[in-house]
């Protein structure tokens, strides 16, 4: 009850609804990210109050991960990485005039998923951090490796399997630029200083997506037209469709265990909880298509990895992921060392900002509910205002994540080569999927060799990579034989 007290101050209320709603706008923002956010306010919170900046940050961190789907509904663009697999179902919804609908879906997952990652925190976090231990290099190629499985989810139908693999190829390709992380050694970095680090995605996120999308909307001579008549009545009014809770509690659960693993991220956890909502669907052959079942899952998935993440982190000191990172170096520069005496000496400030952080998906939850029907109405925009707009926050985005130039010609790069694909039927998201989880399957692959001392054994030796397995093969085998049974039967009168 005393933590309850601290937490409704009508001062720390304020701070937890500020920073959440900064975070919806920054996560709603291609090219700001969590990471940014939280990292670049951190040295400010130094004069604060201890638990008034960690609850701001907080509120940060959860806004963020929301906000990310608000674009990629709207207009194909995802604000995070992590919302890559919203942008799959909720652009095609969009493009139907149910925006409002795919906003709605997205609010309420993004809320169950990160209320139930932080009651998992605040219930279950030293047991888990114990559990985490156990998860090392070999698991984590096999998790990429579940989050890769994901390239064949995306495939539209059996004929695009092919494209969608090569397409998945190609990006883990292009991650492979810069310096590898074992030798050392630059690799096909063709004399560009900024490419060292390697080919920075969220540059990529938003030429594929982003740009491509204007490209394509300057170029059409005849208006397509939308579905207008769902956005003319109260969106907050429709229902959530039937059968989208299974979806919502299967992201919720997939994306806190993932969130719990150090060094995971919400991408992962959003592409493997599209997966597996995908293979248990009633309805798959609308995914791809527009289904907010891909919408609750993906959302759920990533949100609650913002609980998850905070696991190891605070009962660690091992960061669940970048933005967790940051947020432990404000409990660094504040005096609270991460780990168990977090809980004890220190629980005066650690309890009420997970308590905040149930505030901050509340404040979340109201924002989307009562702001989605006034954003669904961007589908409205004429592209002769909308295409210089976007294009112009396009190339803003890219230039602020780094203050690079180089940045925004990369983001052009993309945007025609990705322009270029699409025209010949190559999935972008499986490039962008195998762009992202690309170097961690890498860096897991060759950190395992390097400890099992070359042998491949050590990725099927311990209890957790065996799971692990059959879940790969479980995601792999059923849309594999679909596709061997549907290229045989096209075959099969040929031959006859």
């Amino acid at each position: 009850m005393e933590y309850l007290g601290i937490v409704f101050q009508p001062i720390a209320l304020f701070t937890i609804f500020l920073g959440t709603v900064a975070g919806v706008a920054i996560g709603g923002m291609p090219g700001l990210t969590a990471t940014m956010a939280v990292g670049l306010l951190v040295p400010f919170t130094y004069t604060m109050d201890p638990t008034m900046g960690l609850m701001l940050l907080g509120g940060i961190y959860c806004g963020a991960m929301y906000g990310g789907s608000i674009p990629a509904i709207l207009l194909n663009t995802p604000g995070t990485p992590a919302a890559v697999a919203t942008a799959i179902e909720g652009f095609p919804m969009s493009q139907k005039g149910k925006a409002g609908l795919a906003l709605k879906v997205s609010v309420v997952a993004s809320f169950v998923g990160g209320s139930f990652s932080v009651l998992i925190l605040l219930m279950f976090a030293p047991m888990l951090a114990q559990q985490a231990l156990h998860f090392g290099p070999a698991e984590t190629f096999l998790l990429a490796l579940m989050g890769l499985a994901g390239i064949i989810s995306i495939a539209d139908e059996n004929s695009s399997l092919i494209k969608a693999l090569i397409a998945g190829l190609l990006g883990m390709i292009i991650a492979i630029v810069g310096t590898d992380d074992m030798s050392g050694s630059l690799r096909y970095t063709m004399g560009y200083v900024e490419l060292i680090d390697g080919v920075d995605f969220m540059p990529a996120l938003i030429g594929l997506f982003s740009m491509i999308q204007m490209l394509e909307l300057a170029g059409i001579r005849k208006k397509h037209e939308i579905d207008t008549s769902t956005l003319h009545k109260k969106q907050k009014s429709d229902p959530l469709p039937k059968g989208i809770s299974k979806h919502i509690a299967l992201g919720s659960a997939t994306g806190t265990v993932i969130g719990v693993l150090p060094g995971e991220g919400a991408t992962i956890a959003a592409f493997i909880s599209y997966n597996i909502s995908k293979r248990i669907s009633k309805t798959k052959e609308l995914f791809g298509k527009g289904n907010p079942e891909g919408i609750a899952a993906a959302e759920s998935g990533n949100n609650g990895c913002v609980g998850g993440s905070l696991v190891p982190t605070l009962t660690l000191g091992i960061p669940g992921n970048s933005v967790a990172a940051a947020l432990m170096g404000a409990f660094i520069i504040h005096g609270m060392i991460p780990g168990p005496d977090l809980f004890n000496e220190y629980a005066d400030h650690t309890y009420p900002f997970i308590i905040s952080l149930f505030i901050a998906n509340l404040v979340f939850l109201g924002v989307g509910l009562t702001v989605a029907p006034y954003l669904a109405r961007i589908a409205l925009i004429p592209p002769a205002i909308l295409v210089p707009v976007v294009s112009a926050f396009a190339v803003l985005g890219s230039y602020a994540l780094n203050n690079s130039v180089f940045d925004i010609y990369l983001m052009i790069a993309f945007a025609v080569f990705g322009l270029i694909l699409k025209k010949l039927g190559f999935s972008l998201e499986a490039l962008i999927l195998g762009l992202i989880l690309g170097p961690i399957a890498e860096g897991g692959f060759t950190q395992g060799m390097i400890i099992g001392k070359g042998s491949p054994w050590i990725f099927f030796e311990s209890p957790i990579a065996k799971v692990m397995w059959v879940i790969i093969l479980l995601l792999l085998l059923p849309p594999l034989y679909s596709y061997f049974k549907h290229t045989t039967l096209v075959k099969a009168p040929d031959a006859d």
